[in-house]
């Protein structure tokens, strides 16, 4: 299974308790590994409201993802 980075930022901080973790998956795409994160820290922001990043690219969610990535889901940041 491939070790991925992942980091958390606003309310996925806020929801998982944790500013980032490394993790092996075996979620093939950034939107299988959004699915598992919902499932485990119960996560309750749509995967349609947040961005990913892999490797400090916007890229799809259904992007691939490789050993050794950095993913960050970036949600809805709202203030003024």
């Amino acid at each position: 299974m491939p070790l991925i980075k992942i980091r958390y930022f606003a309310a996925l901080r806020e929801q998982t308790g944790k500013s980032g973790e490394e993790l092996e998956t075996s979620a093939k795409t950034a939107a299988d590994l959004y699915v598992e994160l919902c499932r485990r820290y119960e996560i309750t922001l749509a995967a349609h409201n947040v961005k990913v990043a892999i490797n400090e690219e916007y890229q799809p969610m259904d992007s691939a993802l490789n050993s050794g990535d950095e993913i960050v889901f970036i949600p809805p940041v709202s203030g003024g």
